[in-house]
């Protein structure tokens, strides 16, 4: 496999060069896709091609030694992986989660830093922030502190370099963000996840006994950016939607490859092939208005949070609620769209096509499984609070 080198061009231009890396990654994890979903464990080989590619670096800025890619050019790269390789995806848009981490919690010191060393040492970022589990504690000794505890949800935790993670301090309202090496003394990856969706995330559990971390490696936000360093939910739920929406097209388009190929025409629709058959051609119709609708609306809010991103400390309340409101919209629709979609494609393929040979079956699981990440209700009381009571809403991990 030929090695990716870094691109030479402005990757804002309207020929994207990174296209063709994109374009290699995404025929290599789709010859695999099938077999690894079986497998699950660690894609140690799709990591590695990520890591050649340079695109850890994508939206780390120029002057770090990054691609300096915006999030609309990220999302759009994570939605092309969702396509074909949902866990992959997965994987991808966390390190962007994760290096970015230190821009929306820390100071502007610390953004430096982390930028420049993940630049530098091409750090495999994962997660370690999930809110609802609380378990995780930072105590003060001495000039740093100590952390202790266990992790769950850690997507991207085997094989990572860097835990962006969310702890509990007493005396301390809300959450202390630390980063910490994957390989520090008392860093336990458990390597647990073995759920029905999203194989090969990697999103088991960390146990962190007594590991020591320096002051300056808890995130420590300046005054007057309270509004910008609500944004990574905001950040978290546009690329949950674009996840979303690449596993609903890429099932889309396995669905209308195998249809074309393979499916029959049923007797008693009195034509000779299934693209003539008029219930066929009626589901077909409903997926793409539905997908199109979907991709309008995630295309929207994804421009608007590249909108939020570029105002920074500058970003308004208002403005954060507006865009939260674009993202609940999208989400909950491609959500429920999407859910609707990767069970009626078997409709239009027939039971030949439920063999396990094809794995059209992880469309659904993969979906199942990410969707649970926090309830879809309450995106939609979202967005009616909003419709009705014109109530924005309220900044916390999930909105």
């Amino acid at each position: 496999m030929p090695l990716l080198t870094s691109p030479q061009l402005d990757i804002q231009a309207n020929a994207h060069p990174i296209d063709a890396w994109v374009d290699t990654l995404v025929d290599e994890f789709a010859a695999t896709a099938v077999e690894r979903d079986r497998q699950g464990g660690t894609a140690q080989a799709e990591r590695d091609r990520l890591r050649q590619s340079n695109l850890l670096k994508l939206v780390i800025p120029a002057q770090y030694g990054g691609l300096g890619a915006d999030w609309e050019t990220a999302l759009r790269i994570t939605r092309r992986f969702a396509q074909v390789d949902s866990s992959i995806a997965h994987l991808f848009s966390y390190q962007h989660l994760g290096v970015v981490a230190p821009q929306v919690f820390g100071n502007p010191e610390q953004a430096a830093h982390y930028y420049s060393q993940t630049a530098q040492h091409n750090w495999f970022w994962c997660n370690g922030f999930n809110p609802l589990d609380r378990r995780v504690t930072l105590t003060p000794d001495g000039a740093g502190f100590r952390i202790n505890g266990t992790k769950s949800f850690c997507s991207g935790s085997v094989d990572s370099d860097v835990i962006p993670l969310s702890t509990v301090q007493d005396g301390v309202e809300g959450f202390r963000i630390a980063i910490v090496p994957t390989q520090r003394e008392g860093v336990e990856v458990q390597g647990d996840w073995n759920n029905m969706g999203q194989r090969q995330t990697d999103s088991g559990s960390i146990r962190f006994t007594n590991v020591w971390v320096d002051a300056d490696e808890i995130l420590a936000p300046p005054a007057g950016n309270e509004v910008f360093r609500t944004f990574r939910s905001c950040l978290t739920q546009i690329t949950f939607t674009n996840i979303y929406l690449g596993v609903a097209q890429g099932a889309f388009e396995a669905a209308r490859s195998y249809t074309r190929s393979q499916t029959r025409a049923w007797p008693g629709s009195k034509v000779e092939s299934a693209t003539e058959d008029p219930y066929i051609l009626q589901h077909y119709g409903e997926m793409a208005i539905a997908l199109e609708a979907a991709t309008l609306l995630t295309d929207r809010a994804t421009a608007l949070v590249q909108a939020a991103w570029e105002k920074g400390y500058a970003l308004t309340a208002e403005e954060r609620g507006e865009c939260a409101v674009a993202i609940a919209t999208a989400k909950a629709f491609v959500t429920q769209n999407g859910l609707a979609l990767v069970n009626k494609i078997f409709d239009v393929m027939g039971t030949r096509a439920t063999s396990a040979d094809y794995g059209f079956d992880r469309y659904w699981r993969n979906l199942r499984t990410f969707t649970l990440h926090d309830p879809v209700d309450y995106k939609i009381r979202s967005v009616g609070n909003w419709a009705l009571n014109r109530e924005l809403p309220t900044p916390d991990f999930y909105s």
